[in-house]
Parts: structure tokens; sequence; C-alpha cells
């Protein structure tokens, strides 16, 4: 997988967090500087986390499904992809972050926008991948892409957060068909 691929994926997997925080962005008052780092770090710390273990869980099972490595690559990013779109796309209004309280929920956000990045994790144990460097890229990524969302909520609206999921699940159908197509021989 390439650095371009990782990126992208990187931020696919950012756009959950990227709508949250436009959310929280909306939300939290003027000066709230540590918090608002704090939670991008927070977003960026668990896209970081969760990879890995994603990694550790199919590193389990690589014997067993080598075959059909592809396939689930597709499946779970295809199915990630199509929930990130019909979530963006959604008319729910979806009140549970548009309260700033603390720390665990600030924690809880991040456990919950981060689980996608789990099962891209199991898809990394079956890639020649150095899953730290992804992980890091992922990690990174969010957490400068969450920093922006919070700063820049006040200006986006959540709009634009609607339409960060469609775009990032997207990315994640498209980079999934891609492999797939490779792995069968259809594209080199």
């Amino acid at each position: 997988m390439s650095l371009i691929e990782i990126i992208l994926i990187s931020a696919g997997l950012a756009m959950d967090a990227f709508g949250v925080s436009i959310g929280k962005g909306l939300t939290m008052p003027v000066g709230e500087n540590g918090r608002k780092v704090t939670l991008a770090f927070l977003f960026g710390l668990f896209q970081f986390l969760m990879p890995l273990i994603g990694w550790l869980i199919g590193r389990q099972f690589i014997d067993v499904i080598a075959d059909w490595d592809h396939w689930i690559i597709f499946g779970l990013l295809g199915y990630l992809g199509i929930a990130m779109i019909r979530e963006g796309l959604s008319d729910d209004d979806e009140d549970d972050y548009k309260t700033f309280l603390g720390v665990w929920e600030m924690m809880m956000l991040s456990v919950a926008t981060s689980l996608d990045a789990m099962a891209v994790g199991l898809t990394f144990a079956f890639l020649p991948i150095n899953v730290w460097e992804a992980s890091a890229t992922i990690g990174v990524i969010t957490f400068g892409i969450s920093l922006v969302g919070i700063y820049l909520g006040k200006f986006m609206g959540r709009f634009v957060g609607k339409y960060a999921d469609v775009l990032g699940g997207g990315v994640l159908i498209l980079i999934g068909t891609k492999i797939l197509l490779q792995h069968l021989g259809i594209i080199g």
C-alpha cells in the first residue's frame, strides 16, 4: 500500500472525528483552547490505537483466511464507506455531541469515532504494510483534521460535517475496490 493510499485512508477515517469536531466547535465557548486541543488529541490517539488493535486481532487469523483477504478488505472498507455515506446523508440530528461536558465524554466520543479504524486495522493484517507507520499517520492526520474542525466549527456549520462523512466514505469504498481489483489481477 502506497503512502498516498495510507494518507487517503487516514483522511477518510478522520471524517467522523471531523464532523463531531465541527459540532463541538459550534458549541464550545471562546477561550477553551485546552479542551479543544485535548479533544483533537484524544481523537488522534484513539485513531492511532484502534488500527493496532485491529491488526493484532487480524494477525491471529491470517493463516485461516489468507485466500480470502482481498474480499474481506473490500467488504470491510465497503461497509464502512457505505455506513459513513448513509450517516452523512441522514437527516437525523444527533444532539449527543452538542453539549461539551468533560474528559469522560471526550473519551467516549473518541472511541465512537475510531471504531472504524479498528476494522481498517484488521485489513492491515493482510497487507504488506508497516502498521506502526500507518497507524501513526492515521493518528496525526486525525489530530490535525479534528483541530481544524474544532476551530472552524463556528464558521463551517454542521452542514459541512455531513458532507465530510460522504467524502470519507467514498474514499474508503474506492480504496477497497482498488485492492480487490488488484488482487483479482484486473488492474496492476
